[in-house]
């Protein structure tokens, strides 16, 4: 399962995947979320993760950060779509689930147009429902961006507001003219000779820009193949693209005051580029969730 990100193209979920996660929801065996609140009953604390690598990734620190406060801890994986997951949380299956500050507004507050971090977090805060909390964001974000090669950055393209006006071909995810098109052009005066369809920041679109095909690419901030290829990353001043920093979404009395300030420490050390380190070691080196995890929570002191 890919966490749907309503507000841009971030891991789409596949319709599969959501179905599956939902006849799974309403099979109600004893090894689903609705029926694991025995779980919460003996205090345990269950970390929910998407089934992504970076998702895995932190759903493991945040669980190894709980258990060095004491706290009896399991993690469980593929637990479906955004509503699903609060409805566990409320209903006691879930415990903590690592999550992305503008798509859970977004789900939150459907008329919300806020975009920059600072602002996205302290509306999320005023709009996340009674019983549940979002702890310190850190400042690690995996958001969408526009990348360029070395070579077209070198030739004066920082910025997308640099890309100018139909010289370039994009390569992105099918879903990326409706939702954005008329943004970058509303925001920039950027428009692309070609929206060139090719997948959501995965292989297709990496090889599209290494191969010409497409001159910009839309990729993800933590994606390990932007610095494995070199790419540059467009800044983005006027934020069309809006913030997506790391946060643990939990419910306020599954975890204690130690538990909090443990995983508020993870978030101070969390940064999109050791995050996209770990992601690398992940996918790219083969190294396992659970030792990018480890090392990541010695690291920290926790």
């Amino acid at each position: 399962m890919k966490w749907e990100r309503e507000n841009g193209m971030k891991r789409t979920l596949t319709v599969i995947v959501a179905a599956a996660a939902l006849v799974v929801s309403a099979c109600g065996s004893k090894e689903d979320l609705s029926g694991s609140n025995q779980q919460s009953a003996s205090g345990e604390v269950v970390v929910g993760s998407a089934d992504f690598t970076e998702n895995k990734i932190l759903a493991e620190i945040y669980a190894g950060a709980l258990k060095a406060t004491g706290a009896q801890v399991s993690v469980k994986s593929g637990i479906g779509a955004r509503e699903l997951v609060v409805k566990a949380l409320q209903d006691k299956s879930l415990g903590v689930v690592p999550e992305y500050t503008g798509n859970l507004l977004n789900y939150f507050d459907k008329t919300n147009t806020t975009t920059a971090s600072d602002e996205v977090y302290k509306a999320l805060k005023d709009k996340t429902p009674a019983g549940l909390e979002v702890l310190f964001k850190s400042d690690a974000e995996d958001k969408d961006v526009l990348v360029v090669t070395k070579e077209t950055a070198d030739s004066g393209v920082a910025s997308i507001a640099d890309l100018g006006d139909g010289k370039y071909v994009l390569g992105a995810a099918g879903e990326w003219g409706q939702r954005w098109k008329d943004k970058v052009k509303e925001l920039y005066g950027v428009t692309f000779k070609e929206i060139k369809t090719t997948d959501a920041g995965g292989p297709i679109t990496v090889d599209a820009l290494k191969n010409g095909t497409a001159q910009v690419a839309n990729l993800y901030t933590t994606s390990a193949d932007i610095k494995a290829n070199s790419f540059v990353e467009l800044k983005d001043p006027k934020n069309m693209y809006p913030a997506q920093n790391i946060i643990p979404l939990l419910r306020s009395d599954a975890v204690n005051q130690a538990g909090k300030d443990a995983l508020n420490k993870v978030s101070a050390a969390l940064t999109t580029v050791n995050l996209a380190e770990l992601v690398k070691r992940v996918d790219i080196d083969k190294e396992t969730v659970a030792n990018v995890a480890a090392d990541f929570l010695k690291n920290v002191k926790l």
